[in-house]
């Protein structure tokens, strides 16, 4: 049994356990598996055996040796073996290894002899170094989008060794965060006239009025100065849809200027790029926002990868206004309600999300970049997806030619917003045939690609659907680019039409857990975005708070303003504690935030950004109060609100009074909510 740690001392295990039966094997040259000459006995054992993953930009195959009925069986572990040992004298052959697979949900997982490792912020860099180097660990990089962060490397052949240096490395008392390069298939979000998406349109005859509502929002802008970057496979850069509008092309995984596709199957990337951006030249096809820059951002690596990180933070240090991500874990097979696949859990390693943290708080100037992921086709709960559920991003569903919800479409507390896609019949489940074949888009030119021509017209999936939301968003950016990446996400829960009123089984407060706020009406949430415009004060249009809600499990996640911090996990956690600043304030404007600790009682920040809550994980808090100083605070309202153990109704307040208590006793808090607004001028 192997473990790793995501989220700290304190954080999540993950468990894994070695394959009795399968072998990794990696090739020279990262050559595909098929093609490498081999001698008799090796090419027997590939043709034999079955790929169970595929890590194609390594150039590994994973595959099964052992026959079904061999599994618990020594005799598995035999016969891998002494497939090993005939692999290894191969040439071709980098090396042929064991496979470590999830113990929970058996996924593949591959390690890498790399680690992340993060000391806390006040460690001096000196004495990062020295404990790196008492392990006899390298730098390969230090990482610009977290404070003491490291991308370091063990020596060659090390193995299995990396899980016990990691786990030594992580009681050190400076080290916050370490956990090896664990890498597991990174899946795209993809299913299998045309743009009914865009506009009203009849195919075969028939009406289809299931579309966003663009022609609106075109009248106002079409995301010029806006960019927009689609990390995936590669974008076909010489398309004629992007010609002039592509800006920081990179290739993550190559770590590269040339992010065109480089495999034969780097098809999804340009037909994503097409949706959210294209041109919409005579007899092509037109992305939602058509006037965007593109930012390609190829990214072959697997789940977990440095790249992966690298690939967010190229996109933030460029530039990009919105980050668009049609890729996600393995999904489970959405016509089958007993695939294990669907229970699943797949975390988020330290290491992405605190790139992701950085896009979403230093993008945009410190205004935060928007990240957007396609919310799966495992008709499956997103709570299991740590990318698609983490606080702050957009989770994207597909709905489809009628108005209703995709069939393969994943659901849940975090799906925000639906955008059209390619469906399917499914008698099973009284899901009837759509009535289109899915979107047109962009395609690979020439024989390469989904087909012959430059362009498809079946692409769909929530891998669809996301581009296209970002599209949205990079229209409403272009409408107000003063807008914050949480009040962007706000204004798109105020722009959205409710499809599928029975069905959808929207709550109290709006929302589906099939739709979300609903299917976005593009029209309206460029209107919504420009009103924003007119009520902001241009001097007062920067100032915004921003920090972090600290929790019992060693989480402390950045504050989305107006999101309510916390109220995804389940079970419930407790807070522990607050860090809060101002962002582009006046100069006198001082911000104040109290907390009440079960242990010790009140406690109050002395500058800003100060840590102020428990210490202890034991511990708990029972309120909070917060409030602006200086001659500017009567121009601002700060609104805030906290979920307490055991009610169902949000306790809230304003400008200093106690949401919760500030007695000895009182309901444990274990969700947070704080907004500051500009209050409107007097008339």
């Amino acid at each position: 049994m192997y473990k790793v740690k995501y989220g700290g001392k304190k954080g999540k295990t993950i468990e894994l356990v070695e394959s009795p039966d399968m072998v990794a094997i990696r090739t020279k040259g990262n050559q595909n598996i098929e093609k490498v000459s081999l001698s008799r006995s090796s090419r027997a054992i590939i043709d034999e055996t079955k790929e169970v993953a595929a890590f194609p930009e390594a150039g590994i195959s994973v595959r099964k040796v052992a026959a079904e009925g061999d599994l618990e069986s020594t005799g598995a572990t035999r016969e891998r073996d002494a497939a090993r040992a005939t692999l290894k004298q191969e040439e071709n052959i980098r090396f042929a290894g064991r496979v470590l697979q999830d113990a929970g949900s058996g996924e593949v997982m591959l390690y890498t002899e790399n680690f992340f490792v993060k000391f806390t912020d006040a460690t001096p860099e000196k004495d990062c170094l020295a404990l790196l180097e008492k392990y006899q660990l390298k730098v390969k990089s230090k990482l610009a989008f977290a404070v003491n962060a490291y991308f370091v490397e063990a020596s060659e052949g090390t193995g299995l060794e990396v899980f016990n240096i990691a786990e030594k490395l992580l009681e050190e008392k400076q080290v916050e965060y370490c956990h090896p390069e664990l890498v597991q298939e990174r899946r795209f979000k993809g299913v299998h006239p045309l743009q009914w998406h865009l506009a009203k349109t009849a195919i075969n005859g028939q009406p289809v009025n299931a579309h966003i509502n663009i022609e609106k929002a075109w009248g106002i802008t079409k995301g010029k100065g806006v960019t927009i970057a689609v990390i995936d496979d590669g974008v076909d850069q010489t398309h004629p849809e992007f010609a002039s509008r592509i800006v920081h092309p990179f290739d993550a995984t190559q770590n590269s200027a040339d992010p065109n596709p480089k495999m034969d199957d780097d098809n999804h990337g340009t037909a994503c790029a097409g949706v959210a951006c294209a041109a919409g030249l005579p007899g092509g096809a037109s992305g939602t926002a058509p006037e965007a820059t593109l930012m390609p951002i190829r990214l072959r690596s697997g789940l977990g990868s440095m790249a992966e990180a690298n690939a967010f933070v190229w996109a933030a240090d460029h530039g990009a206004d919105v980050v668009s991500c049609s890729w996600g874990p393995t999904d489970g097979e959405w016509w089958n309600p007993m695939d294990a696949t669907h229970n699943r859990l797949t975390a988020l390693p330290d290491s992405t999300r605190l790139a992701m943290d950085y896009v979403l708080t230093k993008g945009r100037g410190g205004k935060g970049a928007v990240i957007l992921f396609a919310a799966g086709n495992g008709n499956e709960d997103t709570k299991n997806d740590g990318y698609a559920s983490y606080p702050g991003v957009i989770a994207v569903a597909a709905c489809n030619d009628t108005g209703k919800r995709c069939v393969y479409s994943d659901y849940g507390k975090a799906i925000w917003v639906s955008f059209p896609s390619a469906d399917y019949g499914w008698k099973n489940f009284q899901h009837p045939a759509p009535l289109s074949e899915g979107l047109r888009t962009t395609d690979r030119q020439g024989q390469a690609g989904y087909t012959a021509e430059n362009y498809v017209n079946s692409f769909g999936g929530t891998s669809a659907a996301c581009p296209g939301m970002a599209g949205i968003v990079a229209l409403l950016l272009a409408a107000n680019p003063q807008l914050r990446q949480a009040e962007i996400k706000d204004l798109l829960r105020q722009s959205c039409v409710r499809i599928d009123e029975k069905g959808g089984e929207y709550d109290a407060q709006g929302h589906s857990i099939w739709y979300g706020y609903g299917r976005i009406d593009a029209g309206l949430a460029v209107e919504n975005a420009l009103k924003a415009a007119a009520r902001q004060p241009e001097s007062l249009a920067a100032t915004a708070i921003e920090g972090a809600v600290k929790f019992h499990s060693g989480d402390e996640i950045p504050l989305q303003p107006g999101l309510l911090m916390g109220a995804d996990y389940n079970p419930p956690k407790r807070v522990l504690g607050l860090r809060l600043q101002l962002k582009a304030a006046p100069k006198d404007l001082k911000l104040r935030y109290q907390v009440n600790i079960s242990s010790s009682g009140i406690a109050q920040n002395n500058t800003d950004g100060e840590y102020v809550g428990a210490i202890r994980a034991s511990h708990r808090i029972l309120g909070f109060a917060i409030h602006l100083e200086g001659p500017d605070a009567g121009k601002y309202e700060l609104a805030y609100s906290a979920r307490l153990k055991g009610r169902k109704t949000l306790a809230t307040a304003k400008n200093g009074a106690w949401c919760g208590t500030d007695k000895k006793t009182g309901k444990t808090v274990e969700a947070v909510s704080v907004t500051l607004k500009n209050r409107r001028p007097s008339p």
